[in-house]
């Protein structure tokens, strides 16, 4: 593990007036708490906690876990660095995942009882399922003529599919539109061919996907590695969440739901179910959720444990706004500053790819975020341009 040797800039705060930060606090956490309250059959005293949540976001300070569960000295830890703080006055990346698993808490996810283990988003999640099963059957027939062909247009479609994702609407309300114009001119950094390289050399290797959102991104994803294990990479480690996280993000049973309806589909998606199915069972794919990719902890805190499991893959593709700002550790870097160094710890050579919803980004030309913010003010959280950025574990990006 390398070490920075540079001083890190300040967190993104939801103190921060006007910013995208402070914004999803304010909007949209109300927002989804009124979403699960409606979308369950709650007793009076869940209901009521979700409501007490709601004025606590609104003017309250920021209270700790009360129950007695595994992971919540971890989290108690963080929250009392913040104690007396409101939810306007924390840095981002922890306020927004603290939000989720106090969600969890108050809907009584962990405890023993009728609710234990009944994800609050499902309902959102099969609706958004439904809503993505016809595009992605047009997708499924598409053909190509070469193997890098097919790769180029599949890791474009898991990256644009990246939209879909029920903790912003707005953006998941288009998220196909990438997928019928190919994003063209709206791909800030394109490593595929880079990336296509260093796959072919490492033909028989190990590929670790950390997962983002469930429905129509889930499944593009499952089509890309569904291409890698057919075309000779010996295995791939797909790691979801454990505990329900940012509403849509994809867990085990967010996956084998998504097998099910792909199983129940037209032929090409059936087909599709199928050889997952195949490669799952014969360990060609292999299903994990360490419970630190749903927590507070950046990649520059990344347990040794899960270090130390990605070490051992040649190329780990990190899905998402978040995992991008868990590399960058959720701070104020300049556009300008370059990824392979700030992410210099990272264990194994990785891939970025993300549609921005966040406003952070780096590995941008002098000039370029200047000019992007004339043309579209809200370029950086507004969905409408990715990256599909590599770092080598060299050093090396470009």
């Amino acid at each position: 593990m390398r070490t920075q040797r540079f001083p890190l800039p300040p967190p993104l705060m939801t103190s921060e007036p006007g910013s995208f930060a402070r914004k999803t606090i304010v909007e949209r956490k109300p927002q989804i708490l009124r979403e699960v309250s409606q979308a369950h059959p709650y007793p009076p005293e869940i209901q009521s906690a979700l409501r007490a949540f709601a004025d606590e976001i609104a003017s309250e300070p920021v209270r700790p876990l009360r129950e007695d569960a595994g992971d919540a000295a971890l989290w108690n830890g963080v929250w009392s660095q913040y104690e007396g703080r409101t939810w306007l006055d924390i840095p981002w990346y922890f306020a927004e995942t603290f939000f989720y698993r106090r969600l969890i808490e108050i809907v009584d996810f962990y405890r023993p009882g009728p609710w234990q283990g009944v994800d609050p988003f499902a309902p959102q999640k099969v609706a958004e399922m439904d809503r993505a099963l016809p595009t992605l059957l047009t997708i499924l027939e598409q053909g190509f003529a070469t193997p890098e062909e097919t790769f180029m247009s599949m890791i474009r479609d898991a990256l644009w599919g990246n939209r879909a994702d029920l903790s912003n609407r707005t953006i998941s309300a288009r998220a196909d539109e990438g997928l019928s114009d190919q994003g063209q001119g709206r791909l800030l950094i394109d490593d595929r061919p880079r990336i296509w390289a260093h796959l072919v050399r490492e033909r028989t290797a190990r590929v670790d996907v950390i997962t983002d959102n469930s429905g129509l991104e889930l499944a593009l994803d499952l089509r890309l590695i569904d291409f890698l294990v057919q075309t000779g990479v010996a295995q791939v480690r797909i790691h979801l969440k454990r505990m329900p996280f940012f509403v849509s993000d994809a867990r085990m049973d967010d996956l084998e739901h998504t097998l099910d309806r792909l199983a129940g589909s037209a032929p090409p998606a059936a087909a599709l179910a199928e050889r997952l199915r195949q490669a799952i069972e014969d360990g060609r794919i292999a299903l994990h959720d360490d419970p630190f990719w749903s927590t507070c902890l950046t990649y520059r805190q990344m347990p040794l444990a899960v270090q130390q499991e990605l070490s051992a893959s040649s190329l780990v593709l990190l899905k998402g706004d978040v995992n991008y700002r868990r590399l960058l550790d959720d701070r104020h870097w300049p556009h300008t500053a370059r990824l392979a160094e700030i992410a210099s710890s990272f264990p194994a050579p990785f891939v970025a790819l993300r549609t921005l919803k966040g406003e952070l980004i780096v590995d941008l030309q002098p000039g370029q975020a200047e000019a992007l913010s004339v043309r579209d003010p809200t370029w950086m959280i507004n969905g409408q341009r990715g990256l599909i950025q590599f770092v080598d574990g060299a050093g090396g990006h470009g």
